[in-house]
């Protein structure tokens, strides 16, 4: 995994599987980034970048106001691979015809390879792709050939006759295409020349030995959570630059039940310099009336910012803070069309003051989870350590629907509980990706020993994803969910009615705040 080393770069046109096709890339041991399509290039000048994808859309390329690339992009002498709206981005743009499809073809198809291609080697002349397009090309540019079709489409894959420019009308980052990862192995190994270099024992290397270098002789607080992102973000503090870390574990009022004592037990085993700060209080505080998930996330990073600021003044001569930012809370905090259209403010991004007199580090920026969670096995970490699921920094602030108060805090803490007490009991937890209860902001009519209830609604919340861009719901066998339900309902004051949310991400996203 070392950041200095050859890299793919992938321009973003909005598809919904453009994190998916940087996952694959990450698979094959290959360092990418994902930026905007219009994100100016010229920072990148020094990069060792070997190759460049463009992602798919939503967009038409005919339509006015479409995302376009100027033409002198596609004269570089490094190789470029067009996904869906990529493909007729590129056949556009050089000169090529589209034509406006009167449906749309989404789902699986038949492709035929035409022609012998670097980019379909070790790939059976039949094959089923995932097809996804509004236009079709027409016409090819000069200097382009067709190397795959299908029975309703000419083009469905093309390459330039440099061998330098190719394209695909179907996504070989999703499981349906049936030789996608190694039509994407080629791209990036023998066209591209990539080495693969991006592994675990590489990035602890070049972290710590970056760290050491930038952080010498300096004092760091650390954000710690006892999550597995904050957790080995901080072994790699500490063997960078030993004692000067101090990791600041803050109860902000919204843990999960008896979360402050047991965390601070089980960061303290692993030798971190741990101060732990109950403010529970000042969280709850500031958040009284507040209903607006984004001003509940705003609230509460601003003021985790001012207890590490305080925490560090105590200390003295502290110049850093450091938190566990992973690479989906950057790619959701700044989409394809910029700032304006992020889905939502991360704790770790989006909820920092403006003006923080700490400069941040943040070693794991370019992570995605599963990635953090090898990193945390590789560094020796209890499974206990990198099996947990995520938990947001603004907690159940983000899980309770509207006004939090003690009650509905109280409420949603014995729910989560008892859901979480049975996953594990059923040999479900470590099968699910995140699961939580949810506190709705209705209640319902009930009946209750003959009498009739008027209580919260609990929605359970599992998902099943490999790095959390994506989601599906988790298929929990009913009978389990059932004695989930039963007990909340018998347990908890104060409930009457359990649903279980079975959205996938996209289009609801996995916290429900």
């Amino acid at each position: 995994m070392v950041k200095t080393g050859e890299m793919i770069l992938i321009l973003d046109f909005g598809s919904q599987y453009t994190q998916l096709i940087a996952r694959r890339v990450r698979e094959e041991n290959i360092y990418c980034e994902i930026v905007p399509y219009n994100v100016n290039l010229s920072p990148y000048a020094n990069r060792n970048i070997k190759g460049y994808i463009l992602s798919g859309g939503p967009a038409s390329v005919k339509e006015p106001g479409a995302p376009r690339l100027d033409k002198s992009f596609f004269t570089t002498n490094t190789p470029i691979l067009g996904i869906c709206y990529g493909l007729q981005l590129i056949a556009d743009t050089c000169g090529g015809e589209l034509v406006r499809s009167q449906t749309r073809e989404y789902g699986p198809s038949q492709m035929t390879i035409v022609s012998d291609s670097g980019l379909f080697k070790n790939i059976s002349k039949e094959s089923r792709v995932w097809m996804s397009h509004g236009d079709s090309i027409k016409k090819l540019p000069d200097r382009f050939s067709i190397i795959a079709s299908t029975a309703s489409l000419p083009i469905a894959a093309f390459e330039s006759d440099n061998h330098k420019i190719y394209g695909l009308q179907f996504h070989p980052e999703v499981i349906h295409t049936e030789f996608g990862k190694q039509i994407l192995h080629n791209f990036l190994y023998d066209i591209c020349g990539c080495a693969g270099t991006w592994t675990a024992e590489s990035f602890i290397e070049s972290t710590v030995r970056d760290l050491r270098e930038r952080l010498e002789g300096k004092k760091v607080v650390l954000a710690i959570s006892g999550g597995v992102d904050s957790t080995v973000c901080g072994l790699l503090l500490k063997m960078a630059i030993g004692g000067n870390l101090y990791a600041i574990f803050v109860d902000n009022g919204v843990l999960r039940k008896n979360e402050f004592g047991d965390v601070t037990r089980m960061l303290s085993s692993l030798g971190l310099n741990l101060r732990s700060v109950d403010a529970s209080k000042r969280f709850l505080d500031k958040l009284a009336g507040v209903e607006d998930p984004e001003r509940k996330r705003k609230i509460i990073g601003n003021l985790f910012i001012d207890i590490f600021e305080e925490e560090a003044q105590r200390i003295g001569g502290v110049e850093y803070l450091a938190q566990g930012t992973l690479y989906p809370d950057v790619i959701e905090s700044v989409s394809f069309k910029g700032p304006s259209a992020t889905i939502k403010s991360h704790h770790n991004v989006g909820g920092l003051k403006e003006r923080m007199h700490l400069k941040l580090v943040e070693p794991l920026r370019e992570l995605f989870k599963d990635e953090v969670r090898r990193l945390g096995r590789q560094l020796g970490l209890d499974e206990k350590f990198v099996g947990r699921h995520p938990f947001p920094g603004p907690g159940l602030a983000v899980r309770i629907v509207g006004e939090i108060t003690p009650e509905r805090l109280a409420v949603l803490r014995e729910t989560d509980t008892i859901y979480i007490e049975e996953l594990h009991k059923h040999d479900q937890y470590n099968k699910i990706w995140q699961a939580f209860a949810v506190l709705l902001p209705v209640k319902s009519v009930g009946v209750m020993g003959d009498e009739r209830t008027y209580e919260n609604v609990i929605a359970l919340r599992a998902v099943t994803s490999t790095d959390g861009m994506t989601a599906d719901w988790a298929k929990i066998p009913h009978e389990i969910l059932g004695l989930i339900s039963n007990r909340i309902i018998n347990e908890v004051r104060g409930v009457n009615r359990v649903t279980y949310d079975i959205s996938s991400k996209p289009p609801a996203t996995i916290e429900w705040e």
